[in-house]
């Protein structure tokens, strides 16, 4: 008997507590949040990129009847099953384009963080981070995105018909900016003070947005976690993109046909995707991470866009041991010859290559780990900083190094200690200073350790470690001044 009374008032709790809003295409019905507030998920911000719409610009919200079901887990954008992204691939469809709020209230007006999530840009969902307790002072919205061939493509027949191809994915992100620009007062969130962020992938197509022209009107402000324009790599011409294009045709025997590409099959475009390459990478896991500069939503590269582009505050930085060499020890020198150029020489001395292998860094890793750290992640972090510094940009810059116990900080484990709860000894955390930057602007606030300003004069970051925060300046200044990517 008790549990009957339970599950009716549990149901009666739901039927009370679902939240009418009224947004592009119709009206949406969400929950309260266990948590507290109100969330809805799966609101459409796009027409499905299916059949004719498959890789096109996304298409404006086609109306529906009623009030839709906003309460439960909708799908994630198609990917391939990588092992922890299983959850997503699982509930994958190719109609994904929504996104989810998370609101204290719907009324009010509220700071907005948008969450773009990370996965190479071909893998994973915005799921955990709506539904982190952040939400309990800010409206959050996670976006979904389409991944891999499907958000990236670029195709010579696609450049013919629109003009440009490729970078639907940031397509879609600007859309999901420019809907929640039209309807985040309805749920309480405030249009004039949206702070975009990302982690990997997701910070790469952040800094992406500062660079696209659409997109610099939708949001003031912007935090990027491990990820930058390029990754290190050279950006990609449409050119060399089409070649791209051009194995997928040879690969699916469509002969160049897009009414054949468009009829493909989903599993038959996600096994190609996995057999597609880039001759300029040592490993293709960065297929769709090497920036293709398309015609349209990036007419000029990331760099150059960047420095004509409105300064905003930023936050930017990257954690201490992010991923090993692509490729492994006998792919060193060449990924090193690529990256640094006519530095080559200096830089092996300062890794001293052409002596034994040394003892691996407690902190830092091995020496192929810091290589490809400082590469991939590291230097571009201060490459960026310093380009939107001297733009005149507000920017807040920092590295992750906060495994206990004497570990390795390795790549995404600043995400808990931002949005979850993860402390170091102290008792701090991230989050106070990512709550203050996505209110004002600035990290800082009553109480913390002070977060300096970066600045091409006093090139400051802050370092967070298990025992706090502490100010340093200048991070690895001996390899990163002879890289010249972001």
């Amino acid at each position: 008997m008790r549990l009957v009374l339970v599950l009716i008032a549990l149901l009666a709790s739901t039927a009370a507590s679902a939240q009418p809003v009224n947004v592009d295409g119709g009206i949406v019905r969400g929950m309260e949040w266990s948590r507290g507030g109100h969330i809805f998920r799966g609101i459409p911000f796009a027409a499905p990129p299916v059949a004719e719409l498959r890789w096109k610009p996304p298409a404006p919200v086609r109306p529906w009847k009623g009030a839709l079901d906003a309460t439960k887990q909708p799908p994630s954008c198609v990917q391939n099953d990588q092992g922890w992204n299983r959850g997503d691939f699982l509930i994958g469809s190719e109609d994904c384009l929504t996104l989810d709020v998370r609101t204290p209230a719907l009324t009010g007006k509220r700071p907005v963080l948008v969450w773009i999530h990370g996965g190479s840009n071909r893998a994973g969902g915005p799921n955990d981070i709506v539904q982190s307790d952040l939400g309990k002072e800010i409206v959050i919205v996670g976006v979904r995105y389409r991944l891999g061939i499907f958000g990236f493509l670029s195709h010579r027949k696609l450049t013919a018909e629109q003009g440009a191809s490729g970078n639907y994915a940031l397509m879609d992100q600007i859309a999901a900016l420019e809907w929640v620009r039209r309807n985040i007062a309805k749920f309480g969130g405030d249009p004039g003070n949206v702070t975009i962020a990302g982690e990997s992938a997701g910070s790469q197509d952040v800094s992406l947005m500062l660079a696209a022209r659409r997109a610099r009107p939708l949001f003031r402000k912007a935090i990027m976690e491990s990820g930058t324009p390029g990754f290190g790599l050279p950006f990609r011409s449409l050119e060399e993109a089409h070649r791209i294009g051009d194995q997928a045709d040879a690969l699916l025997g469509s002969g160049g046909d897009l009414d054949k590409l468009r009829q493909m099959s989903v599993p038959a475009l996600l096994a190609v995707d996995k057999q597609l390459h880039d001759e300029a990478l040592e490993a293709d896991d960065y297929l769709w991470l090497r920036t293709t500069v398309d015609g349209a939503v990036l007419p000029e590269s990331p760099r150059a866009l960047i420095e004509g582009a409105p300064p905003k505050s930023v936050i930017v930085g990257s954690n201490a041991v992010e991923l090993d060499l692509p490729g492994g020890r006998p792919r060193r020198d060449p990924f090193v010859a690529k990256a640094f150029g006519a530095n080559e020489a200096q830089v092996r001395a300062f890794y001293r290559l052409d002596q034994h292998d040394p003892a691996a860094d407690a902190r830092l890793g091995d020496r192929d780990q810091q290589i490809a750290t400082d590469v991939t992640f590291r230097c571009p972090a201060v490459k960026l900083a310093q380009l939107l510094a001297s733009k005149g940009a507000t920017v807040w810059h920092y590295e992750f190094d906060a495994a206990p116990g004497g570990g390795r900080t390795s790549h995404a484990a600043e995400i808990n200690y931002a949005f979850g709860d993860a402390k170091f000894r102290s008792g701090l955390s991230l989050k106070p200073y990512w709550l203050n930057f996505i209110r004002s602007g600035d990290p800082n606030g009553e109480g913390l350790p002070a977060w300096p300003r970066y600045s091409t004069e006093q090139p400051a970051h802050a370092f967070f470690s298990d025992a706090g925060v502490a100010s340093r300046g200048a991070l690895r200044p001996e390899v990163c001044s002879l890289l010249n990517r972001l």
